[in-house]
């Protein structure tokens, strides 16, 4: 049966709209991990190549989609400062050698 039948009837609207919200946000939550996920790759690239002027570089890129996912909700905020911290850390010990 169609979303457009039930509405025609009353029944169900507020799950139908629940459903497409649904499906709406989880095309969102996606998109943001997969950023954050291949941001921090980079990041981890750069400083398995020693290139501490892109693992900089990279690591403002990865820490701006770490903080898109938190503020949409997608990743818990202790989540995102454990990944920012940690490739913080990583990047500072590279450009210390």
């Amino acid at each position: 049966m169609s979303p457009m039948a039930k509405l025609k009837t009353g029944r169900h609207t507020s799950a139908i709209k629940a459903a497409r919200q649904a499906e709406k946000r989880q095309i969102r939550n996606r998109a943001l991990k997969k950023a954050s996920r291949e941001t921090a790759k980079v990041v981890l690239a750069a400083i398995e190549k020693k290139d501490s002027a892109g693992a900089q570089k990279s690591l403002k890129s990865a820490e701006s989609a770490l903080d898109k996912a938190r503020k949409k909700g997608v990743v818990h905020w202790k989540t995102t400062a454990r990944r920012k911290s940690r490739l913080a850390t990583r990047v500072a010990k590279l450009t210390a050698k």
